[in-house]
């Protein structure tokens, strides 16, 4: 999956960033205050996907 549409879906389902750490940018769900890392890839896969959004608690891609 593209990074770009994954960030999109973070957007869309209401998680905005936060800061930028070493090889990650740092992602929080507004409703809740979950936080997750994102990698900075252009190709981010599959799996981390699915994993970044159970983390954030939000639908999965």
């Amino acid at each position: 999956m593209k990074r770009k549409d994954l960030l999109k879906h973070l957007r869309k389902h209401g998680c905005q960033f936060v800061r930028e750490g070493g090889d990650h940018s740092i992602w929080e769900n507004a409703g809740n205050g979950r936080q997750t890392a994102v990698p900075r890839h252009r190709e981010i896969l599959e799996f981390t996907a699915r994993r970044i959004c159970q983390q954030l608690d939000i639908s999965i891609v």
